[in-house]
């Protein structure tokens, strides 16, 4: 690591610390030639997760959208923040864990859907109505009949 004072690339690391979420490594370091000393952050780099539309588009994922969606379904249910957020965490480490840089709009929902289902019947139908597009009347009943 170059020394951001004088510009050696000698350095030594003095202390390492993982950070409190666990995501990152925190270092301090000293320079050999100056004796400045510094901090460097370690990050595992993840390559984009990409989502692609029924329409044939591709756009990044975005976790606050899928949040949005599950609230919206969760509304008025009684499901504390942090099981939503587990919720979307679990989704997002499954797609990531697939080792692919692309994964369909369908998949994710899928994913959403079968946490849902298990979490509560409700919110499952409220995601599923918006998901999966009820057209009337009979196919919000079949999912309905599908539940049980």
């Amino acid at each position: 690591m170059r020394c951001p004072v004088c510009g050696n690339p000698d350095t030594k690391v003095i202390d390492s610390r993982v950070s409190v979420d666990g995501s990152s490594i925190r270092r301090r370091r000293e320079c050999l030639e100056c004796a400045a000393r510094f901090t460097t952050y370690e990050r595992v780099e993840l390559t984009p997760l990409l989502i692609s539309k029924k329409d044939g588009s591709i756009e990044p994922f975005n976790r606050e959208k899928l949040m949005h969606g599950v609230f919206a379904a969760c509304v008025k249910r009684n499901i504390p923040v942090e099981t939503i957020e587990a919720l979307i965490d679990d989704v997002e480490s499954e797609a990531r864990a697939a080792h692919r840089s692309t994964i369909s709009s369908q998949q994710l929902g899928d994913m959403v859907l079968r946490r849902l289902r298990e979490l509560d019947g409700v919110a499952y139908i409220r995601f599923a109505s918006v998901y999966k597009d009820f057209k009337n009347l009979d196919e919000f009943t079949k999912e309905l009949e599908n539940l049980n």
